[in-house]
């Protein structure tokens, strides 16, 4: 079986579609975005394959489409939409899957189902990503002590931001956790930027099957 990830955050807004652009990338894979709220501006499918430039056949339709940038399931009552969460499972693809959650790992898609409810049934490793800076320290080991309490593998911890060598360590040394790397804030945010910025700052064994 391909390589299956799932990426997931510490908060909403901390580059983890980037990340998840840049992991799609560079293992050639397929993205999936189950749950999209907020329809306005760029989808983060689109986003991911505008970052990418890879073909169709890279990207899977979501599951749910909901209109408001809001938590998933204020978003869905606003659309009169009741998320099923048996409907959300991996596709089975003959790629490497890369599947980006929404928002932090203890975001609702019911008022009572949690996101990381869904990530214990799927089973597949999960790279956090972090910010560098004040706070995440706190918040990154909160969602490593969620993800651990419903037995989620952890895959590891991929840092968005400027480097802040302390931070990272500490979480690394606190949580137990591997960092698989740090992703810096790109002025320039093209495809081949974004393959070089990975290529210097991850290995790819660290993703492998």
């Amino acid at each position: 079986m391909s390589a299956r990830f799932v990426v997931t955050g510490t908060d909403t807004g901390i580059g983890k579609t980037v990340f998840s652009a840049a992991l799609t990338l560079a293992l050639a894979g397929v993205y999936f975005k189950p749950v999209q709220s907020g329809l306005e501006e760029e989808s983060d499918t689109d986003a991911v394959r505008r970052l990418t430039g890879l073909p169709a056949e890279h990207f899977l339709p979501e599951r749910y489409r909901l209109r408001n940038p809001l938590s998933p399931h204020r978003s869905a009552e606003l659309d009169g939409v009741e998320i099923d969460p048996a409907r959300l499972t991996l596709p089975r693809v003959e790629r490497p899957l890369i599947v980006e959650g929404a928002g932090g790992v203890l975001v609702p898609l019911t008022r009572r189902v949690l996101y990381v409810d869904v990530f214990a049934r799927w089973g597949a490793p999960v790279v956090l990503c972090a910010r560098t800076g004040l706070g995440t320290i706190n918040h990154t080991l909160l969602a490593l002590e969620a993800l651990r309490r419903r037995s989620v593998p952890v895959h590891g911890v991929a840092f968005v931001g400027e480097a802040n060598p302390d931070n990272e360590r500490t979480i690394a040394e606190t949580g137990a956790i591997r960092v698989l790397g740090r992703l810096p804030r790109l002025a320039e945010l093209t495809r081949e930027r974004l393959a070089e910025a990975f290529a210097e700052n991850f290995r790819p064994q660290d993703f492998a099957a």
